[in-house]
């Protein structure tokens, strides 16, 4: 299996705030501050729009940002963009490029995250190939993706006991709906809507990491990474 970072310093836990499409970046820089003010752990910065220079731009301000707060940046589904504003790591879907390529141009040291969505059997090869963490979901109706596969609590927990990898949940996470997630074994909490669409984006991140800080007892060794 491909060698991944094992700092135990690092743990690969908390939120995980996925950036919204159609903001303005200055209006989107802003709202990430707010989030990594409030205790989010990790930003992906998803844009499937075509002007590269101006995601290049913004990748590059987001990684300052998470400089500032200790967090760590990855950019959705473009190993070249990672690679090019030198982010913490990647995160790829189902048709987005291989896992092995993308572990090997990315060295041990950044991370590699992979979508799973209800299918064990790809997070399996996941792992295999390289991935530091998988992502399972939609765990609740998402209004970023409608029309998403609905997956069950079970298969972080399966995840967890079976492949001994950090668990991510997305899909229409909500504060109220976060903890039997959390119970269920999950690392990683994913969230567009319920934090970037928040009356006070920095109090809903906080209310995350709260909801972090009293499942802290229950901190698996497989976390660390």
């Amino acid at each position: 299996m491909p060698q991944r970072n094992q700092d135990p310093r690092q743990p690969l836990r908390g939120l995980y705030a996925i950036t919204p499409d159609c903001l303005a970046a200055t209006v989107l820089l802003e709202r990430v501050r707010e989030a990594l003010q409030g205790g989010a752990a990790f930003v992906q910065y998803r844009d499937k729009g075509g002007d590269a220079a101006r995601r290049a731009e913004t990748a590059r301000a987001l990684l300052v940002l998470c400089r500032q707060f200790g967090a760590r940046l990855l950019i959705n589904d473009d190993l070249a963009l990672a690679l090019a504003v030198g982010a913490d790591g990647l995160h790829l879907g189902a048709a987005d490029g291989q896992l092995s390529a993308a572990r090997a141009a990315l060295g041990g040291a950044r991370l590699l995250g992979a979508s799973c969505y209800d299918d064990f059997e790809r997070a399996r090869a996941a792992a295999a190939a390289g991935a530091d963490y998988l992502a399972f979901g939609a765990m609740h109706p998402s209004s970023s993706k409608p029309l998403a596969v609905r997956a069950s609590p079970s298969l972080i927990t399966r995840c967890r006991a079976e492949l001994q990898l950090p668990a991510c949940a997305i899909g229409g996470i909500t504060v109220e709906n976060a903890a039997p997630l959390l119970a269920a074994g999950a690392d990683l909490l994913a969230v567009i809507s319920d934090l970037f669409e928040a009356p006070d984006v920095a109090s809903r991140a906080a209310a995350y990491h709260q909801l972090f800080e009293e499942n802290a007892l229950d901190l698996p060794k497989s976390t660390t990474l």
